[in-house]
């Protein structure tokens, strides 16, 4: 089997990634589904209660970052998945049923948000963590690029289902939609054989969250990596509100042409994570060369004059932030203990999607004052801004020069001028 695909020999891995692959679709016809709800039904495009919903979604991950983290050190991870999936299963469901009753009303979408948030900050720390249970060390790059390959195929397919469902039947119909994919997930997690997983130690006793967050502050290769990430996250990533206001204000488009932004956007995100499935060591000159990019292409996008341009912008766009966000989880995960990898990525998600709650609420609010352009540069003027001051730390602090050469071929070069003992990893 090709190098790309590696992981699917594992049959635990290769069930484990069906069932995803069907569940993600979902989640994009959901997530596509209730921004069109908040946007066209529920307000007059109101890019405020867009940006609280979003907001909401993902306020959990600040909240309970360390008591997710500890859980997921805790507890089976598979058990986890089971109770968290069927909850997010839930939420979805009485979405629809309340839209399909036509008894929606702005802050009810508001509590499920929260609802679905707090299910989601539960699963993901041990939904990345349950990665290295399912394949051996070698193998979690590549196992980590496919959930994401998985992931952005879901965004690939789901938004385009999602704009026809919602064109023919209503969102009530995607909701429930997305309801039954969540199924294939729990059919997944029984059919997995238990006796060929890898469990990390469990932790126990008192003091595990303070020994976490102790663990990633003696860490400066992570803690670099999470800086990187937090402001990708809080300023660059709100495509879900960026795109549609760019849709609805600007381009003055309908449901089917907003879901199709998603799609064409997942063709750079799918490609950026099957590429980053044959690397089987992530580097942090592939994170830097990738956020310059994301530089590159949001600029273009906010300057796009016209709805075809916009989407073809969003190809360069969605392949430069999937190597990324792929280069830096793989970079965390292969660079913690077992013991406290769970710990360890509730932080990271944290610091990733936990950031969302500051920057939506901003994001919308420059959205209805200044225009949707906006909301898609301000990521663009945030993550050049911390490369800068990242490259100046890196040098001042750790030996670490970052320059780039144009001869050639262009690209970054990440160097030390004497060994450091504090990121011997981050600078291979």
């Amino acid at each position: 089997m090709s190098p790309t695909f590696s992981s699917l020999t594992i049959r635990n891995y290769r069930i484990y990634f069906t069932g995803a692959l069907v569940s993600n679709i979902g989640t994009w016809i959901g997530r596509v589904a209730q921004d069109w709800l908040v946007l066209t039904v529920l307000t007059n495009r109101s890019s405020e209660a867009l940006g609280i919903v979003t907001g909401l979604q993902f306020l959990p991950f600040i909240l309970l970052a360390p008591w997710t983290g500890m859980l997921a050190d805790r507890f089976p991870k598979r058990q986890i998945l089971a109770v968290t999936q069927t909850a997010l299963a839930l939420s979805s469901l009485m979405t629809g049923v309340l839209v399909l009753t036509g008894t929606a009303e702005l802050w009810m979408i508001y509590l499920l948000a929260l609802f679905t948030g707090v299910a989601t900050a539960v699963d993901n720390p041990a939904r990345q963590a349950f990665v290295s249970e399912m394949v051996p060390r070698e193998r979690i790059a590549n196992a980590v690029s496919l959930n994401s390959a998985s992931f952005n195929a879901g965004r690939l397919i789901g938004p385009g289902v999602a704009g026809l469902v919602i064109a023919v039947s209503g969102t009530g119909i995607a909701f429930v939609l997305n309801t039954l994919t969540f199924v294939a997930v729990l059919i997944a997690l029984a059919m997995m054989n238990p006796r060929d997983l890898r469990p990390a130690p469990v932790t126990r006793g008192r003091g595990a969250i303070r020994e976490g967050l102790r663990y990633v502050r003696h860490r400066p290769d992570i803690v670099l990596v999470m800086v990187l990430v937090f402001v990708l996250g809080t300023f660059g990533m709100n495509f879900q509100i960026t795109m549609a206001l760019m849709a609805t204000q600007v381009f003055h488009k309908g449901a089917g042409e907003y879901g199709l932004l998603g799609s064409i956007m997942a063709i750079g995100s799918l490609s950026a994570a099957l590429l980053s499935a044959r690397r089987p060591n992530p580097r942090l000159r592939t994170l830097l060369v990738a956020l310059t990019g994301f530089v590159v292409a949001t600029a273009a996008l906010s300057l796009a004059p016209s709805y075809l341009t916009f989407a073809l912008a969003l190809i360069p766009t969605g392949l430069a932030a999937l190597t990324a966000l792929t280069t830096a989880n793989a970079m965390v995960q292969l660079r913690v203990e077992p013991f406290m990898r769970g710990r360890v990525m509730a932080l990271y998600m944290a610091i990733f999607m936990g950031g969302t709650p500051i920057g939506s609420p901003i994001i919308g609010w420059i959205g209805d004052v200044f225009g949707a352009r906006w909301t898609i540069a301000i990521g663009t003027i945030a993550v050049g801004l911390t490369l800068v001051a990242v490259a100046i730390w890196m040098r001042a602090h750790e030996n670490v020069r970052v320059t780039f050469e144009s001869h050639r071929r262009p690209r970054f070069r990440v160097t030390t001028a004497q060994p450091s003992e504090t990121m011997p990893e981050a600078v291979r």
